[in-house]
């Protein structure tokens, strides 16, 4: 059995070089094998921070994919190429991790998911907020049943002034395939819908705003990600507010925006359950929980769930990665999570479905059905749905 793995690090920009590099140079059982970007500065540099100067090195994805000896790659790119990168790798039987969003749209999400299905390989997306100390310690609380039943809840991540590469790929929608909601939304969500137990989503409604794009202030450090362009596009929200319903009949608040007039940045996650709730704020860094004991409401504060004193948790992400590949760990991240992930995320990612009964069939309904049809939904009619007494069902997908 293998002891050490080799990884081909495919795309050296910020995240890569801030937080998966350095995990890499602390965990035994990994090696650099190769690197990839497009631009050839981007390389040179890597390789001088790091001292590797003879790590291979290429401009193409595909060449890194050809090396010899790789067990898997970490894909640091722009959003739009995650899908196309690890579907890539995945065929030429490579394990992938891959960078949040798992993919721009649904349809590259399942992609993903049937490559690493059809290949019998590994494929993991970033969830680091998992790992901090205060979501293991929450997690643990709610798994022995001290919360209850998790029923609703509100999670979030604000700034005040903190857009990501204005102009570049990060607001540019072919490219990141949203704003705020799917390049923040991606770590707040799943960590909520991760504590809740993992129920899957059937609805979601909200709003999208842009009302920043031409303000050139940030007052956040995380605007530094990304390369900006002074003439570059920004066609996608600085702000999304949402409304998430889920199977058991759970509910989410969410809020997420680059840009909006509030105090300071800060991200946020409660819920809320039958017998105790819960609280998170980055500001404080503290895990708070809100019950009753002995006829009294308490308030608890876990002193030993500190984020601070702990394992970075992209490492910690990272490592779980190399143990369900060396020593067959069971994964903490399953790629239908991915794939249910950018439901919510992308515009029009659910099916709408409207069931008629043979009393139902109106004029109204189908004058509903002809407007979906002019808003370019396809209606698909079928006789029988798993044996439920309808005459017919329609059900509506827009493209």
């Amino acid at each position: 059995m293998k002891n050490k793995l080799k990884v081909g690090l495919i795309g050296l920009g910020g995240i890569c070089l801030y937080a998966h590099m350095p995990a890499y140079l602390k965990t035994e059982n990994v090696e650099i094998g190769a690197i990839c970007d497009i631009l050839p500065e981007k390389i040179a540099f890597f390789k001088d921070k790091f001292n590797i100067p003879d790590v291979p090195s290429f401009t193409d994805y595909n060449e890194l994919l050809n090396v010899e000896g790789l067990d898997f790659v970490d894909i640091c790119t722009p959003n739009y190429l995650h899908s196309v990168i690890s579907v890539a790798a995945l065929e030429k039987g490579l394990h992938v991790f891959c960078e949040k969003p798992d993919a721009i749209s649904v349809t590259e999400a399942e992609k993903m998911m049937t490559a690493a299905e059809k290949n019998k390989r590994h494929l993991m997306v970033m969830r680091n907020n998992r790992y901090r100390a205060t979501s293991k310690f929450l997690k643990k609380y709610i798994d022995d049943g001290k919360m209850g039943e998790i029923y609703c809840g509100r999670c979030g991540w604000q700034r005040r002034r903190g857009i990501p590469g204005k102009g570049g790929w990060f607001t540019t929608k072919k490219q990141s395939g949203g704003g705020p909601l799917i390049d923040l939304g991606v770590h707040m969500i799943d960590l909520a819908v991760w504590l809740m137990g993992n129920p899957t989503p059937i609805a979601v409604t909200g709003c999208t705003y842009r009302k920043f794009a031409d303000s050139g202030i940030s007052d956040s450090v995380n605007s530094k990600f990304g390369t900006a362009k002074e003439d570059g596009i920004f066609d996608v929200e600085d702000l999304a507010m949402g409304f998430i319903k889920f199977d058991n009949g759970a509910c989410l608040q969410i809020e997420f925006s680059w840009a909006s007039n509030v105090e300071e940045e800060q991200s946020f996650l409660e819920l809320r359950g039958t017998k105790a709730g819960s609280s998170f704020k980055s500001k404080t860094g503290l895990l708070k929980i809100f019950t009753e004991e002995y006829g009294e409401l308490i308030n608890i504060e876990p002193v030993t769930a500190n984020d601070k004193t702990c394992m970075d948790h992209h490492e910690a992400n990272l490592r779980h990665f190399t143990d369900v590949i060396l020593r067959d760990t069971k994964p903490d991240f399953e790629p239908i999570q991915g794939v249910n992930m950018i439901k919510i995320l992308e515009k029009d990612g659910f099916k709408v479905s409207v069931c008629l009964t043979r009393y139902q069939q109106c004029a109204k309904v189908t004058q509903f059905l002809e407007q979906m049809n002019n808003m370019n939904y396809k209606v698909y009619k079928l006789n029988e749905i798993n044996g439920y007494p309808y005459d017919k069902e329609k059900v509506l997908s827009k493209d």
